[in-house]
């Protein structure tokens, strides 16, 4: 493991940002910027940032902070906002129309904070690996921003090596962290099915294939394919969010369609549902002489915390006196799926609470706001998450943690 002098240092300057992170959390709140628009919040950022920001997926940036050259470990935060109108009324409330209404703003305070500290530190101290802060797009909207990160191969110009990142939560207690080693958030595909049959006057159905009764039978049965399909003991999901048919009611129409998410927790379940499901819609509209389509847009894949990483980046998270908590596993989807897809990867949930709300109000709540200590905590998460993802990488490339990250002497003397 790297020097524990080099941890508590690095520990003792991001904690020496945290006020300025507070203030920096309040004016990105004040102005935040929907998903594909981040343009200012991303200047706005890199302004901030103590290393040059490349422009990558749009309006994201990358930075690199230590070696030019080895390994590195990226962090991320996210960039968007959502098109909810806030009503939390404290005075750096949002008053655009958008809301940093599932903490992004947090996470991006943190990121400034942590990566200003690092970068003190590299003045004082070699790093044992290079820090990549990454400010990511479009994590609320398609298409995403994690996706086309990826695929823009930049993390691989990088040498990204690990990649870690930390979302806040109303319904953990403040003060915890989840991590959870495997599947923590499912993949989610949107399926839409389109039943062509022939319209005709409501008083004379057996004139006319009215697409409406199967689109019905469809809905409710493919919860029942679900059930054939995979394992009760692994989560799958499928919710229908729209349908639609008909413009009145004396005329049966000659088409309609529905559409819904479909969230599973294992790879290789998602691939069978999606064969399963289109063999079900073929056979329904078979029997009822209809025709029908199925569209499978894939969304992101399964978010899987390392295992390794996850023990590595706890024993970091209680030595800065974080509590660990019971993983906690979603249907929810994030794109960081993308990133932890291709390379060791963690997503830890940090604790925290609207003040003086009863009940909390949930993620993407008009009402909901961190607590000023989420800064704080979060920060702390995301150099546990650091200096684990560094352990990881001694213990996997046999590099030696006794010289990685020593304090240089003489700079320190002159300082």
């Amino acid at each position: 493991m790297i020097r524990e002098a080099f941890a508590a240092r690095l520990t003792e300057l991001t904690l020496a940002r945290v006020p300025a992170a507070v203030l920096d959390r309040q004016a990105l709140h004040r102005a935040p910027e929907l998903s594909g628009l981040e343009r200012a919040t991303a200047a706005w950022i890199a302004e901030r940032m103590p290393v040059p920001m490349e422009v990558v997926a749009g309006t994201g940036r990358i930075g690199r902070i230590g070696p030019r050259s080895g390994p590195a470990i990226a962090l991320r935060a996210e960039l968007d906002a959502l098109p909810v109108v806030e009503a939390t009324g404290v005075p750096f409330a949002s008053k655009n129309g958008a809301m940093h209404a599932c903490g992004h703003d947090v996470h991006q305070a943190a990121l400034i904070a942590v990566s200003r500290a690092v970068a003190d530190l590299a003045a004082e101290s070699d790093l044992p690996y290079a820090f990549v802060p990454l400010l990511q797009p479009r994590e609320e909207a398609y298409p995403s921003g994690a996706l086309d990160i990826v695929r823009s191969g930049v993390l691989a110009q990088q040498e990204v090596a690990a990649v870690v990142a930390a979302h806040v939560h109303p319904r953990l207690p403040v003060g915890c962290v989840a991590t959870g080693k495997g599947p923590t958030n499912a993949a989610a595909d949107e399926i839409t099915v389109t039943v062509r049959g022939r319209g005709g006057h409501g008083a004379y159905p057996h004139e006319a294939t009215n697409p409406i009764p199967v689109l019905s039978q469809m809905v409710v049965g493919l919860n029942e394919v679900l059930r054939r399909t995979v394992s009760p003991m692994r989560p799958t999901l499928f919710t229908v969010g729209r349908i639609s048919a008909g413009e009145i009611a004396n005329v049966i129409p000659e088409s309609g369609s529905f559409a819904g998410t479909l969230r599973t927790m294992d790879r290789d379940d998602r691939v069978e549902v999606h064969a399963a499901i289109r063999n079900y819609i073929e056979g329904q509209a078979l029997a009822h002489g209809v025709t029908a389509e199925v569209a499978i847009t894939g969304g992101e894949p399964v978010l899987e915390n390392d295992a390794d990483l996850v023990d590595l980046v706890d024993a970091r998270l209680q030595s800065a006196g974080l509590e660990i908590g019971e993983p906690m596993r979603s249907c929810g989807a994030d794109d960081f799926s993308f990133f932890s897809e291709e390379l060791p990867g963690l997503m830890a949930f940090v604790g925290v609470e609207t003040s003086g709300a009863d009940p909390q109000p949930g993620l993407h709540h008009a009402s909901f706001l961190p607590d000023e200590g989420s800064v704080r905590r979060l920060a702390l998460v995301l150099v546990s998450g650091y200096l684990g993802a560094c352990d990881l990488l001694d213990a996997r490339t046999g590099t030696g943690g006794d010289e990685a990250g020593s304090i240089r002497s003489e700079e320190r003397v002159d300082a």
